[in-house]
């Protein structure tokens, strides 16, 4: 199991927060990536509010360091999820096979 490394005092509650959520989840926020959701390119999957977004960003230039961005539109809090692209090649895989059809009976 992961351990937390110590955070400095002075480094304050949110640095402790950002660390811990760091650590169990394993891949940054939008904050931590520090891009501007405004300015990215997002496909829509429908129209009018509660329609998904989702965005494809390379923050630098590495090998394999992708992530997906997805929000809803008319979310008040502006919610937006990162996947990496792993998980959203599962996620797309799940949806192809059929796994989510029978989700709301």
């Amino acid at each position: 199991m992961a351990r937390t490394p110590p955070i400095a005092p002075s480094a304050g509650k949110g640095a402790a927060e950002a660390m811990r959520r760091a650590v169990v989840t394993g891949k940054p926020t939008v904050t931590d990536l520090g891009i501007d959701v405004a300015a990215q390119s997002w496909r829509r999957s429908g129209a009018g509010a509660g329609s998904i977004e989702i965005a494809v960003i390379r923050p630098t230039a590495g090998p394999g360091d992708e992530w997906v961005l997805m929000r809803i539109t008319g979310d008040p809090a502006e919610r937006v999820l990162v996947y990496d692209r792993h998980e959203w090649e599962c996620f797309l895989d799940g949806v192809r096979n059929g796994e989510f059809d029978d989700a709301f009976d």
